[in-house]
């Protein structure tokens, strides 16, 4: 595989605008070597899905579009990130707030500690945010799941 890979898409804010942006993204790292239906692949789907959702839902119209990429540097660390215009950056919002929504920004920090990456949250030269994950890309993430069977019961 090459030293360096990378691949971006640039979508409206729309709400329909995030299962592409999943779609954009599982495609692209499948196409790297990291097969759909990992433990993960599916959790940077959902992380991408909760970046995504925060970029059309808490720009309110300042952010027309957002971008998503995606690289792959020497094997080792993959970085999804996605950019949007708007500058405000994410906060933390009070645990009452938090009942049925505001966890997208917890979610994805928790996830990437998980897999042993970081989240980055950068300003950008025209005053808008790029919200980023870094992980180690590992070779026991092109395994694929093995399915789970209940004690007793066969696989068939």
């Amino acid at each position: 595989m090459a030293d360096h890979l990378e691949a971006s898409v640039t979508l409206p804010s729309d709400p329909a605008s995030v299962s592409a942006a999943r779609a954009f993204v599982v495609g692209t790292l499948m196409e790297w070597g990291l097969p759909e239906g990992t433990e993960a692949s599916d959790t940077i789907r959902l992380i991408v899905s909760e970046l995504a959702t925060n970029a059309v839902q808490h720009t309110f119209g300042q952010s027309p579009t957002f971008t998503v990429d995606v690289r792959l540097d020497r094997d080792e660390h993959v970085c999804v990130g996605v950019t949007d215009s708007h500058p405000r950056f994410p906060k933390r919002l009070p645990a009452a707030v938090q009942q049925d929504n505001g966890r997208g920004m917890v979610i994805i920090r928790w996830l990437t500690a998980e897999c042993g990456g970081r989240l980055r949250v950068r300003p950008t030269r025209e005053g808008g945010k790029r919200i980023f994950i870094e992980l180690p890309w590992t070779a026991s993430w092109t395994a694929p799941v093995e399915p789970v069977t209940a004690v007793g019961q066969q696989e068939q």
